[in-house]
């Protein structure tokens, strides 16, 4: 009776063990995609698309990555890139946008996941395969587990994406700013995306 008892006693503990972890997960960090109002060596103000003005804390090792026009020539097969993209009735990706990595960002974000840019929208990141151009492209993007084909309009935009310094971060930019929330709702900046020459990041 007692083994029991203490059989018992260690599954209870296990189990409220395994909510309290489930509990104490940490929150999924807030995209905000704004324009700044101003900046500091510690803040970043920011307005975004649909809000009012946000205060985000700059620590020391935020990533800032500079985001400039780039064009369909620049996706080659081997490229590495990110895609938002919108599922099509055929089972392909039109993609709402493509973002070309240096090869130093090999690997960054990649996968296949939900996105926040528009209903429906999903972000695959990957390298490219086949390529054919003619009307804009298509282009299979592999990652590991899987493939995506994508369909990429003429008018889609196309970005580069590289390492960029707090230069950037000047008063009317427009930026993607991933931050996580500390206790009492403060948002500290993790990565930032930066438009170069007034471009507005289209991820």
């Amino acid at each position: 009776m007692m083994r029991r008892h203490h059989l018992a006693t260690l599954v209870l503990g296990l189990t409220l063990g395994a909510g309290g972890i489930a509990l104490a997960q940490t929150p999924a960090p807030t995209r905000l995609r704004a324009t700044i109002d101003s900046v500091t060596a510690a803040t970043l103000t920011v307005t975004p698309r649909k809000g009012s003005p946000t205060t985000v804390q700059l620590p020391a090792n935020v990533r800032v990555l500079g985001i400039a026009l780039a064009k369909i020539g620049d996706i080659k097969p081997g490229s590495y890139i990110g895609t938002a993209a919108a599922p099509q009735p055929d089972g392909t990706l039109k993609a709402l946008e493509v973002h070309v990595f240096p090869p130093s960002m090999t690997g960054s974000g990649v996968g296949f996941r939900q996105w926040d840019s528009a209903p429906n929208s999903t972000m695959t990141n990957g390298t490219v395969g086949d390529l054919v151009v003619s009307h804009g492209c298509t282009m299979t993007v592999k990652y590991p587990g899987g493939e995506k084909t994508v369909v990429v309009p003429e008018d889609a935009p196309i970005v580069s994406i590289e390492p960029a310094t707090r230069a950037l971060l000047v008063l009317g930019a427009h930026v993607i700013v991933l931050a996580s929330k500390a206790a009492g709702g403060t948002l500290i900046a993790i990565s930032i995306n930066v438009g170069e020459s007034g471009l507005t990041p289209p991820m």
